[in-house]
């Protein structure tokens, strides 16, 4: 046995120094930082090199993804080629193509089988925002708006070497992730998202009350419908540059009247001098009167009528004219209840018309050859 006799000699004084020396030659011992670290990048290696899709598709973007599992493009080069059936054995979720909203809460169930962790990419222009058929009235635009999405791939249908793109991204996010702070090994508790209801339309759960507030007010529901009638103008209509409102009219001065007595006439030229003075004097009312045309009767001690100072009668306030969102809001209230008239004109038409029973049975044939009596 060979001893190399350049090293120093150590002295050690008890067994224990011994022993502590040789565990630090044969064991690595530094921060815990250091370990984590360590710990990070193999465990971060092994989850983005093995991420298993979900084998479920909803339109043209689903065959793109079923392309780039052929030969030309072998999505198996990053270790995503084993599609799941089932989505407890899966980790991506790709929702490819349309997202109806009789789809979604589908799509949510399956989401919440999914166990941790777990990803989501949205894969072409409907899954990511609705596409051409957004604000329509089977869609729903963004399926983020029920999923937490990871990876948006634009595109309408994208290609697979769009996919790839996003799977490559997917891995860039998977290596910036630590055991530390993932959410999968935090003492809290899990909660699963709550499916949408698919009523008259689809709506979040959480927003329940929400909604029932909303709906319960009518006036913050005409203000919605306000709101919701101008960004449609804005975005559809008029430039930046452009005013969206008209401005109001100018008022029109009214000219001044003069009462003497019972007969009230315009100013003369006369009258003229004395009614410019009194416009120019600021007048304060409350609220525009009427002229008044009584005759106040004289005292016994004048003799004769002396006509009062002449009144100035201040113009109404001029009505605005009503913008397009509230004649929009009108015209929407009246085809709702044109509608309900139509319903009830149409079920008592149907109901007229329906014949009797008593008549349908006179009019069936008789047995035995019999015929009805005409009487």
């Amino acid at each position: 046995m060979d001893f190399d006799k350049t090293a120093p000699i150590m002295v050690l004084d008890s067994d224990d120094a011994w022993m502590e020396e040789e565990v630090k030659k044969k064991v690595w011992t530094g921060p815990l930082d250091q370990a984590v670290k360590l710990i990070d990048g193999v465990y971060n290696w092994g989850r983005r090199s093995s991420i298993w899709p979900m084998q479920f598709g909803l339109a043209c973007c689903a065959i793109e993804m079923i392309a780039s599992g052929g030969g030309r493009f072998d999505i198996a080069r990053f270790g995503s080629e084993l599609f799941r059936p089932s989505p407890r054995q899966a980790d991506l979720m790709i929702v490819a193509g349309t997202v109806t909203k009789k789809m979604v809460p589908a799509i949510v169930r399956l989401y919440n089988q999914m166990a941790e962790p777990k990803y989501v990419l949205a894969m072409g222009a409907c899954a990511s925002a609705g596409g051409p058929f957004k604000e329509g009235y089977n869609v729903v635009s963004g399926i983020d708006k029920f999923l937490p999405v990871d990876i948006y791939v634009p595109g309408c249908p994208p290609t697979p070497q769009a996919l790839l793109y996003g799977i490559l991204r997917l891995h860039e996010k998977i290596n910036g992730q630590s055991v530390r702070n993932v959410p999968w090994y935090q003492a809290e508790d899990h909660i699963e998202l709550p499916e949408p209801i698919l009523g008259p339309d689809i709506f979040d759960p959480r927003r329940a009350v929400e909604i029932k507030q909303v709906l319960a007010d009518e006036k913050e529901l005409e203000a919605r419908y306000i709101r919701l009638a101008a960004r449609a103008e804005l975005k559809h209509g008029k430039g930046e540059g452009e005013a969206t409102a008209k401005p109001a009219p100018k008022p029109v001065a009214a000219k001044p009247i003069v009462k003497a007595g019972a007969d009230a006439r315009p100013a003369t030229s006369a009258t003229k001098p004395a009614a410019e003075a009194a416009a120019q004097q600021p007048v304060v009312a409350a609220a525009p009167k009427p002229v008044e045309t009584d005759k106040t009767p004289a005292s016994s001690g004048m003799e004769g009528k002396q006509d009062p100072a002449p009144t100035i009668v201040t113009p109404a306030t001029p009505t605005l004219p009503k913008s397009e969102a509230e004649v929009k809001l009108e015209e929407n209230k009246a085809d709702a209840n044109f509608a309900l008239q139509a319903e009830q004109h149409h079920a008592e038409t149907a109901k007229s018309e329906s014949p009797d029973k008593d008549d349908v049975i006179s009019e069936l044939p008789k047995p035995d050859g019999e015929h009805p009596t005409e009487s």
